[in-house]
């Protein structure tokens, strides 16, 4: 099985690891991994800001860049969805629309490959220590990926779980709303925090890298003794 790793800008720059971790999950899980130098921003940033025909021109080359990819997969559920919105941006252009229908018909996020394509449940990690998850808004709200992040940490050996309370609760981060809304962002994420530390978790998992940033960097600025962690680098423990 052919895919292509969709890496997203915040991991190119920022999270490698993150890009290196799901690479090599998938390499143990039988795929053939390949990753189209071509990618540019999804441009979602953009298109949130209402910059839609500016964001089209970066849409168009993520759609060249992925057009002979079997599977598409993201280690982010808010880029991935971002692909999933592709069809309604382009709906009417007789030329882009059906590709960008072709793309958001072959894209994944992460664990929801794994679980629902692959049909793997335990991919034979083991972490040792106490944890809980963040659930993005984009992944489980709009995305529709719940079951398959929770499917997979079940299996961790050695993983200690807690839910988080209040774990529908929006981080803060939401993109450009975190800049222009710095002051209730920050009112937001300082409760996500003071959530985190009630489970006495020693890791936060999360999903989306935008979410992880924002929240491990609160936990930074409060001298706060949790480390933050993409799903992918706990999948990818031995």
């Amino acid at each position: 099985m052919r895919v292509s790793l969709f890496a997203t800008c915040l991991v190119d720059m920022f999270q490698g690891n993150v890009g290196k971790s799901s690479v090599e999950l998938l390499e143990k899980l039988g795929c053939e991994i390949d990753f189209p130098e071509s990618q540019v921003c999804c441009g979602q940033p953009s298109y949130n800001s209402g910059y839609v025909k500016e964001s089209k021109e970066a849409m168009k080359r993520m759609i060249e860049a992925f057009e002979d990819a079997e599977y598409v997969v993201s280690p982010s559920g808010s880029c991935a969805f971002m692909f999933k919105e592709y069809p309604h941006i382009f709906k009417g252009d007789p030329v882009w629309e059906p590709k960008a229908r072709k793309l958001a018909e072959k894209t994944y996020e992460l664990t929801q490959f794994i679980v629902d394509v692959l049909k793997v449940e335990d991919v034979g990690a083991t972490f040792e220590g106490n944890a809980t998850y963040h659930t993005s808004c984009h992944m489980t709200r709009l995305l529709g990926v719940k079951e398959a992040p929770m499917t997979l940490l079940k299996h961790v050996k050695g993983l200690n779980f807690t839910e988080l309370p209040g774990k529908e609760q929006c981080c803060g981060f939401g993109g450009t709303f975190s800049v222009k809304m710095a002051q209730i962002s920050e009112q937001m994420v300082d409760e996500k925090v003071c959530h985190v530390e009630e489970t006495g978790a020693d890791y936060l998992i999360g999903a989306d890298a935008g979410c992880l940033m924002n929240i491990g960097g609160r936990i930074d600025r409060k001298g706060k003794p949790v480390k933050v962690l993409h799903i992918a680098e706990v999948l990818n423990s031995r």
